[in-house]
């Protein structure tokens, strides 16, 4: 028999109307009859009927995520993180791929979450780094959480997720230096995206710690792709190697593999004659040999917290959840593109 919002009631020991209010997450109701009521609801396998509670009034049963990422790796792991925590919640997710660059792009999501009544949005970069979009969202009252690069230093006090990118490209760097490595060359993302102005800068800041002057030499301003990776070698690596660099940071992995792509085709061995590394340990990172060095980020996981903040925020400040984690620093994973012993 199909499980009712009577059984709940029962099962929880409260009224009918106060598991209402929970399932609507009504800021009022107590933290511990919202956990009774939600245990019930798990229990039992309680599926609330979206449609008809829609209809039964203004409220919003959906979130969207909005994302402008050409990586589907990245897409896919966002999408499953917030989609697990919908499901906890009996909410659904509506997905909205967008271009920041778009002259129309904050008119289309305008009109994306009046057509959706969407209750909340999680924002992922670029977007969530657009000023004026936040701006027009505060504007809508719009509840939403942005997924960030940076180190938890958001002067405006909204709702964040942040990547330290800066952390982990830090860490990256020092592997290479203890390794021996000292013309150590990096080859950028989009400029427009505060990951690479992190990356970049962990960069710089460990090779200033070990008294090596950077070089703009050894920089190659691209963007988030293969074919960015594979142009970007060519171009520091041309003339014999004449700026003698015997390491390659890609700002992501699909940089680093179009970097090591291009090394094969210049016959330079890998990790003999040169290092490379990457980050976010894309699957791009294992389809590569050797296998790439770089940093783990957690997208399921960070995208998770992102919706779980988010559903926080729309509780009310009586019920947010204390126990977020809100900073995610990727982590070094050595593998044999920088290290032989680990090939």
């Amino acid at each position: 028999m199909k499980v009712t919002i009577n059984d709940v009631a029962k099962l929880a020991g409260v009224s009918m109307k106060t598991v209402s209010r929970v399932i609507n997450n009504e800021p009022s109701v107590r933290k511990k009859t919202h956990d009774q009521v939600m245990a019930a609801v798990k229990e039992l396998n309680y599926q609330p009927n979206l449609a008809a509670r829609n209809l039964a009034g203004t409220s919003s049963y959906a979130i969207g995520l909005v994302y402008d990422n050409p990586n589907a790796y990245y897409v896919i792991d966002m999408q499953n993180g917030v989609l697990s925590r919908c499901r906890q919640e009996g909410y659904e997710l509506v997905i909205h791929p967008c271009s920041y660059a778009d002259s129309d792009m904050r008119t289309e999501l305008k009109t994306m979450i009046r057509r959706s009544r969407i209750a909340g949005l999680v924002l992922t970069p670029p977007l969530s780094e657009q000023q004026d979009l936040i701006d027009e969202l505060d504007e809508m009252n719009m509840h939403y959480v942005r997924i960030l690069s940076g180190r938890g230093d958001n002067k405006d006090n909204s709702a964040c997720i942040y990547v330290n990118d800066y952390a982990a490209a830090y860490e990256i760097t020092s592997h290479l230096l203890q390794l021996g490595h000292k013309n150590i060359a990096f080859i950028c993302g989009d400029q427009g995206h505060k990951s690479t102005t992190e990356r970049l800068a962990g960069y710089q800041r460990a090779l200033a710690d070990n008294q090596i002057q950077a070089s703009e030499a050894l920089l190659y301003r691209g963007d988030y792709s293969f074919e960015s990776g594979v142009k970007g070698a060519k171009e520091l690596l041309k003339n014999d190697n004449a700026l003698g660099i015997t390491a390659v940071m890609g700002g992501n992995d699909e940089i680093a593999a179009g970097a090591l792509f291009a090394a094969r085709l210049m016959n330079i061995a890998i990790p003999g004659e040169l290092a490379i590394t990457g980050f976010e340990d894309s699957p791009f990172s294992k389809q590569t040999w050797p296998k790439l060095t770089t940093a783990h980020q957690n997208n399921d996981e960070i995208s998770q917290h992102a919706a779980r903040l988010l559903f926080s925020k729309t509780r009310g400040a009586r019920n947010q959840d204390k126990d977020i984690t809100r900073i995610f620093t990727p982590s070094l994973v050595i593998r044999g593109s920088s290290d032989a012993k680990t090939a």
